[in-house]
């Protein structure tokens, strides 16, 4: 199994950035994906989730209006487009997956919001 994200970087506040996480090893269209974010000296969090079809979605109240979590499974692909991005939103993001309970993390990409 392997998760690689992509898609970090510097943003001005008010920014937008889109992650990808392109997922291999493992039958893609058949798990729900989560992605998590890590800012310094914080616990990691959860931030959206959503399940195998696409088909339900949760964010974090933090993130709720702002940010959208979607896949394309003929691509092996779960993304996180993140808009009216704020200072507080920077950290690592991780993306997750859950197979036959066990969990795989990606690297993570870091995402920095700042003027």
């Amino acid at each position: 199994v392997q998760l690689v994200e992509s898609g970090g970087g510097l943003v001005q506040p008010g920014g937008s950035l889109r992650l990808s996480c392109v997922a291999s090893g493992f039958t893609f269209s058949r798990y729900d994906m989560r992605w998590y974010r890590q800012a310094p000296g914080k616990e990691r969090e959860l931030v959206a989730s959503l399940t195998s079809t696409g088909g339900s979605t949760k964010y974090a109240d933090s993130v709720k209006g702002r940010f959208t979590i979607s896949r394309d499974n003929t691509k092996n692909t779960v993304y996180l487009q993140m808009n009216s991005l704020k200072p507080e939103d920077t950290a690592v993001y991780y993306c997750r997956a859950l197979i036959v309970g066990r969990i795989y993390w990606g690297q993570g990409t870091q995402v920095t919001v700042s003027s």
